[in-house]
């Protein structure tokens, strides 16, 4: 039986914490990961609006639907592939893990698209409708 490991998490606490009490050198050190941070953010903001641009609901929308559809052909797939009662096959397993891994890696973009957006990594524009029924973007 074949299996795929994934992997999916989110930085908790995990850098490192020193124990030293000394209130000054506190402060040094939150001042230098305080610049640390920013700069990072500055660049992942600099970069990303470079090549992503702008996102809207309609990248969204685009994304939601490609990862819905993604998720539809594999379960399909597999529904169609159990229907005769016969065991599937490596080669039937093997594109339903075709199937599987694009569907995870658009879902896995929809988090970090989102993300960017929640850090404020990437501008996110609202649709504003209009009377006439047109959609403008704000």
């Amino acid at each position: 039986m074949s299996s795929t490991v994934t992997s999916s998490f989110r930085r908790g606490h995990d850098h490192f914490e020193p124990q030293d009490t000394d209130p000054q050198t506190q402060r040094r050190l939150r001042g230098q990961l305080e610049q640390i941070d920013y700069t990072t953010f500055a660049s992942n903001t600099a970069v990303i609006a470079q090549v992503v641009g702008k996102s809207d609901a309609g990248k969204f929308q685009r994304l939601a639907v490609a990862t819905a559809t993604a998720r539809a052909r594999w379960v399909a797939q597999a529904v169609a592939m159990s229907e005769g009662g016969a065991a599937i096959t490596p080669e039937q397993t093997a594109r339903l893990a075709i199937l599987r891994t694009a569907y995870e890696e658009l879902a896995a973009v929809y988090e970090a698209m989102r993300r960017m957006v929640e850090r404020g990594y990437l501008t996110y524009s609202n649709p504003v409708v209009t009377e006439g029924g047109n959609v403008v973007a704000r």
